[in-house]
């Protein structure tokens, strides 16, 4: 009665990750990081046809995080970890109060932060999209970071300044690149396309909506 689906990341192994971080620090090739991933996104497209999944997702196997993964894709960005962060933020003092509640070091959490005017260099999931149509004719479902999501998480106005007046302007490039994104996606066949908005649960349930929040 109803089409079965995965919200979009699996479990990554040991393996996978550690090819990850060998090539973000550049000791392996874009060619030999694919390979691994493709054999990761291969197991997670088998589970989900073994077990009848209607709509398929490739586990976002090829990203450092469900959203920190547009750096790579996105001119005027750049991965900087909170701990980094620190002495930039707008709120000092809230910023390490939220700090002090993550369960993982702040070096190990690494944001998008704008640093100048975005444009996109290459798509942000459509070759994701390709691989998954060759392993399977079921629909395919491609999971993004809302443009709340990115807007709130990439503005630093320490760096965000370089390219932007304010939040808001920032945010108007946000939408772009990712309507953008969606056409192209929509072109290649994907079935559907999962806008990830999970700080919208602050405006609902807290009003401290106007805190720095990184998920």
């Amino acid at each position: 009665m109803f089409d079965v689906t995965q919200v979009g990341s699996w479990p990554r192994s040991r393996e996978l990750l550690a090819a990850l971080r060998d090539h973000q620090k550049g000791r392996i090739t874009n060619e030999e990081f694919e390979r691994v991933a493709d054999q990761e996104v291969d197991q997670c497209v088998d589970a989900q046809l073994e077990v009848g999944a209607d709509i398929i997702v490739d586990g976002e196997m090829r990203r450092d995080s469900f959203y920190s993964f547009v750096t790579n894709k996105v001119a005027g960005t750049r991965l900087m970890s909170l701990a980094e962060m620190l002495d930039t933020v707008e709120d000092k003092a809230s910023f390490e109060e939220m700090l002090a509640t993550l369960d993982v070091p702040a070096s190990a959490i690494k944001n998008p932060t704008c640093v100048g005017k975005l444009e996109r260099r290459e798509p942000l999931a459509v070759h994701e999209l390709e691989y998954v149509r060759k392993r399977t004719d079921k629909p395919v479902k491609v999971p993004l970071p809302g443009p709340y999501l990115l807007t709130r998480a990439m503005w630093v106005g320490q760096f965000s300044g370089a390219g932007y007046k304010d939040k808001v302007e920032m945010g108007e490039d946000v939408v772009r690149l990712l309507q953008d994104e969606l056409v192209e996606l929509t072109e290649a066949g994907c079935a559907f396309v999962q806008f990830d908005e999970p700080v919208l649960t602050e405006i609902v349930m807290s009003e401290e909506n106007d805190r720095r929040t990184f998920m």
